[in-house]
């Protein structure tokens, strides 16, 4: 069970990247295009489908987040991954977009080494 929910979880990180870079395309080129019903949905949709597996996976892992630097490193960059993607979608910031995914990419780095700094 544990295996098909990180594959889950794997999946929708793969989709919800896409779709952040997505509308960070549109955002930055054509902007209407962010009004279609549908791209205001799917992403709140499938990352509902990502917490819900990391959470799963945390009861069914018996995995503590404050014993494991790694998992709050995730959960504080997450945060500020969220945050600086909103501004940078909804203001068009590209310092903000740039952030969002360095963010995004140490929080990948951090759930492949379970390492909060490179050794």
């Amino acid at each position: 069970m544990y295996s098909a929910l990180k594959h889950l979880h794997a999946l929708t990180v793969v989709v919800s990247l896409s779709l952040f870079l997505l509308r960070a395309w549109w955002r930055f080129t054509t902007p209407e295009r962010l009004k279609a019903r549908w791209i205001k949905i799917a992403p709140h949709t499938n990352d509902t489908v990502l917490l819900s597996a990391a959470i799963a996976m945390l009861v069914i892992g018996d995995l503590n987040p404050l014993e494991n630097p790694w998992l709050i490193g995730k959960i504080v960059l997450l945060l500020a991954y969220i945050g600086l993607g909103s501004i940078a979608l909804k203001h068009g910031s590209k310092p903000a977009f740039v952030a969002a995914l360095a963010c995004f990419g140490w929080i990948v780095f951090m759930a492949v080494s379970k390492q909060v700094f490179p050794a």
